[in-house]
């Protein structure tokens, strides 16, 4: 063993044995929970940095990123309420996710990654970042798991985005935002949510998220909007020119090249904008028992494929509209990671045996199969799509559907069994994300495509 790595290895060993009791006192935690992460970091920062170390040089550094992470784990099990009412005011002010994991990590030195931190990870590709976001998991299944503390980051979440406050204006005014590579148009009562990630066939992504919660924040607030439609625009992909495509799944060229964020995308995106169209806006966080709610009901018209992602947004929509070729998959299992809330979902609308054979299994549901009737409530031909989509926004503008639609999701949808799961989902998703199998997926798969 060269003597460097003796010497780190020597120092992991006592650092380890320093490891503090906590002892619930959360000032007294704090201080000595910190000053441990801090000797962690300092060991970290006498390894070779992670894109230059040796095998062995990396499992040293993995060892000390083991035991911080425990006792981070046990430090959020035991203080995420406090944590939660110091960063948000004892819950009197919402926080989105972002807010809430800076400022834990400026709160508790060392807890969770800093800003800048988290910047520097999204500067590597995947397999040589240090894996800083598996931090930010732990913190969000500590503020989660609480029904004090999870109920809030939820209802905080549902809050309408500041872009899309400054842009409702302009809706109102012009009837159209173009948004990036979302697009709102309102026609009549309707409004129509355009997909055009054109580059990667719709595949979602850091920006797509930010734009699709933007473009469903602006359907709910429009006054003039009383039904919202989904719909891909037609590609510019040669193998799919001018035809429409719902959704390609996670872009796995930004996941290798590290630009999938735990944080601004994986949560962000189920208690963003999927949460937000299942569950509406908040208006009004002021009163909790009693929130004032703008909520409508939703269409996706799924062309071509729903894959992975794509599948999971359809999931949470009121009507689903295929054309009579698409098809739905979930590939997460062969791609090593979570397939969002999918696993909370496709049990209640498939069945339990058929949910482990499209998440377990990666089987494809084809509109023609049968089994696409659980799945969609019209198959009709591509051309016929559009004619269906106004068809059944006409249908759901009744005055009855929104109440009706609410009653359903309280029996769907429980919020505590949603917090709950999204608590799990994130302590493991962030874990998937860093682990050897998911990393030889994305290099084989960027080498397949003959970019090695």
């Amino acid at each position: 063993m060269p003597a460097h790595l003796a010497t780190a290895v020597a120092a992991i060993e006592r650092w380890t044995a320093q490891q503090p009791e906590l002892r619930d006192d959360f000032t007294v935690d704090s201080a000595a929970a910190s000053a441990f992460w801090g000797r962690a970091e300092e060991i970290l920062a006498d390894l070779p940095d992670r894109p230059d170390r040796t095998p062995e040089e990396q499992a040293a550094a993995q060892r000390v990123h083991d035991v911080s992470r425990r006792l981070r784990r046990g430090f959020v099990h035991a203080h995420g309420e406090r944590l939660h009412d110091e960063l948000t005011d004892g819950g009197r002010r919402p926080a989105r996710l972002d807010e809430l994991a800076y400022a834990a990590a400026e709160r508790v030195a060392h807890l969770s990654p800093t800003r800048a931190a988290i910047a520097a990870e999204l500067t590597r590709i995947q397999p040589l970042k240090e894996g800083r976001e598996a931090d930010q998991g732990i913190l969000f299944w500590g503020l989660l798991r609480s029904g004090r503390s999870g109920a809030h980051v939820l209802r905080s979440m549902l809050r309408p985005t500041g872009r899309a406050l400054g842009l409702l204006e302009e809706l109102r005014r012009s009837g159209a935002v173009d948004l990036g590579v979302v697009s709102v148009e309102r026609r009549g009562g309707v409004g129509h949510v355009t997909v055009k990630n054109l580059s990667c066939l719709n595949a979602e992504d850091n920006t797509l998220a930010e734009d699709l919660e933007t473009a469903v924040d602006l359907v709910l607030l429009d006054d003039g909007i009383r039904v919202g439609v989904v719909r891909g625009a037609p590609m510019t992909h040669p193998r799919y020119r001018d035809r429409r495509v719902f959704n390609a799944g996670i872009n796995l060229t930004n996941l290798y090249h590290g630009q999938i964020s735990l944080v601004d995308f994986l949560l962000r995106r189920e208690l963003g904008y999927i949460s937000k169209i299942v569950n509406g806006l908040v208006l009004d966080g002021d009163c909790p028992s009693d929130p004032q709610v703008a909520e409508k009901p939703w269409i996706a018209a799924v062309d071509t494929f729903a894959i992975g992602g794509g599948m999971q947004l359809a999931l949470a929509f009121d009507h689903v509209i295929a054309d009579k070729e698409a098809w739905f998959s979930l590939p997460a299992v062969q791609e090593g990671i979570i397939p969002g809330a999918s696993n909370f979902r496709l049990s209640r609308i498939l069945g339990p045996r058929l949910a482990r054979q499209v998440i377990l299994g990666g089987r494809k549901i084809h509109a023609a199969e049968p089994e696409a009737r659980l799945l969609c409530d019209e198959i009709t031909d591509s051309d016929s799509v559009g004619a269906a989509v106004d068809a059944a926004a006409d249908h759901l503008q009744a005055p009855s559907v929104v109440a009706n639609r609410r009653m359903l999701n309280l029996v769907d949808e429980p919020s505590d069994q949603f917090r709950e799961y999204m608590a799990r989902f994130a302590f493991e998703q962030s874990k998937r994300l860093y682990s050897d199998d998911v990393m030889e997926i994305l290099e084989r798969t960027w080498i397949s495509r003959g970019r090695g």
